[in-house]
């Protein structure tokens, strides 16, 4: 539970917090609203719950605000990077270790009984192998926060992400989940 408050105080709560103590002064200045969500705001994967649910909420949020922000001229955009982590760094196999070993020993007994030490392992070497995957270079990311700055009609949601991410995103947004769930678990 503690994992989700952490996750959920930074990427949810404090893109609330923060809009929400500009907005005033959004409002007056016709200004824009530009959150930075995730293509795991639109889609759930295995292991990653915490981070999913707040990048669900980031999305949830930021939608409502341009509904309710329409009536002042204000436009609110939401960029959906893609896998990055090899351009930040965000998650080394030295910080997966270090997460895998504080949740396997903080679990309680049932949990741990129910995976196993084994399943559990195996779970937990499947993702430090993904620690340092994806794209290289951020500046896809920072053009489309760029374009939803400056443009003078900017999108709603940007995508900068591989192809093949962004095909799972439409297919596990827009097919039934039982289609979905087939093709990708």
């Amino acid at each position: 539970m503690d994992t989700y408050r952490k996750v959920s105080e930074v990427n949810l709560w404090g893109s609330i917090r923060v809009t929400k103590a500009v907005l005033p002064l959004i409002r007056k200045a016709k200004g824009r609203v530009v959150n930075i969500s995730s293509m795991m705001g639109r889609m759930g994967v295995y292991l990653s719950s915490p981070y999913c649910i707040s990048k669900y909420g980031v999305e949830a949020f930021s939608d409502c605000l341009r509904y309710e922000m329409k009536t002042w001229g204000v436009k609110v955009s939401i960029v959906e990077p893609g896998n990055f982590m090899a351009a930040t760094g965000i998650m080394s196999r030295e910080s997966m270790a270090n997460t895998a070993h504080k949740m396997w020993s903080e679990a309680p007994a049932h949990v741990q009984e129910d995976y196993g030490k084994a399943r559990f392992e195996m779970l937990m070497a499947s993702v430090r192998s993904n620690s340092n995957s994806g794209q290289k270079d951020i500046s896809p990311v920072l053009e489309d926060i760029t374009d939803a700055i400056m443009s003078k009609r900017p999108y709603t949601r940007y995508h900068p992400m591989e192809p093949h991410w962004w095909i799972r995103v439409q297919l596990m947004t827009h097919l039934p989940a039982a289609m979905s769930d087939f093709l990708y678990f």
